[in-house]
């Protein structure tokens, strides 16, 4: 990648995130969010979450939706670190095990094909303690023109 070009992209990138500030799930302006901080390794977007009591959908157990939130910003990350704007186009999530509060999520998120403007993406949420899958979802972007 020329210097031009790895610059043009940290600009995007930049902007992309000043833009995402007050996002539910990874904005640092939003009190009530997330707040989770979403990085890249390689091609693959990772991040952490751990739920509070503030999560609880029914007892000691994460709301579904909030889980969905987090994978859905996981798999937009993907896309966003790269400087690559898009918008959730479809997003089917799998719930596999009941997520507590505390518990420490990983989240992972990676490109699975492209077509177009329409880009797949693959994203899991695995207990950070014994890497057991809790959820994965399978999400449609469009990219912006």
């Amino acid at each position: 990648m020329s210097l031009s070009t790895r610059r043009c992209s940290e600009r995007i990138v930049s902007e992309l995130t000043e833009s995402a500030r007050r996002c539910f799930a990874c904005g640092e302006d939003n009190p009530i969010g997330l707040r989770i901080r979403f990085s890249l390794e390689g091609d693959t977007c990772v991040g952490e979450f751990t739920p509070g009591d503030n999560h609880v959908g029914w007892e000691d157990t994460i709301h579904g939706g909030i889980l969905y939130a987090a994978l859905d910003d996981v798999t937009a990350n993907c896309l966003y670190l790269q400087g690559r704007k898009a918008h959730t186009a479809r997003c089917e999530i799998r719930y596999r095990q009941p997520v507590r509060i505390g518990e420490r999520l990983k989240l992972i998120g990676r490109v699975e094909r492209e077509r177009g403007r329409l880009v797949e993406l693959k994203g899991e949420a695995r207990r950070h303690g014994d890497d057991v899958l809790v959820a994965d979802c399978i999400a449609s972007f469009m990219l912006a023109r």
